[in-house]
């Protein structure tokens, strides 16, 4: 659904894939302050949403709204025949 958020681990890193505005966006997982779970936080105007601190990151960007020096990576996602994919980086 929209406006949700999912913890995806692929290869021993752990990625938070949300949905926001009808796409699909992939970020980083762990949050920089004190390493949250953004995937197990929440979406809320586009902003993915912490658990632990509420520290809050742009979807499409993954600039953070508390400290702009703790962003995150963003990566491009699609949908290609019904799956979901994410131009992550290799050996992450």
């Amino acid at each position: 659904p929209a406006e949700t958020v999912i913890e995806v681990e692929y290869e021993g890193s752990i990625y938070a894939l949300c949905k926001e505005g009808g796409e699909f966006r992939t970020l980083s997982g762990v949050c920089p302050h004190s390493g949250g779970p953004l995937g197990q936080g929440t979406v809320l105007s586009g902003m993915v949403i912490c658990p632990w601190h509420m520290w809050e990151f742009d979807s499409a960007s993954g600039v953070c709204l508390v400290d702009d020096r703790m962003g995150i990576p963003v990566f491009r996602t699609k949908v290609d025949g019904g799956e979901i994919l994410a131009d992550l980086p290799e050996n992450a």
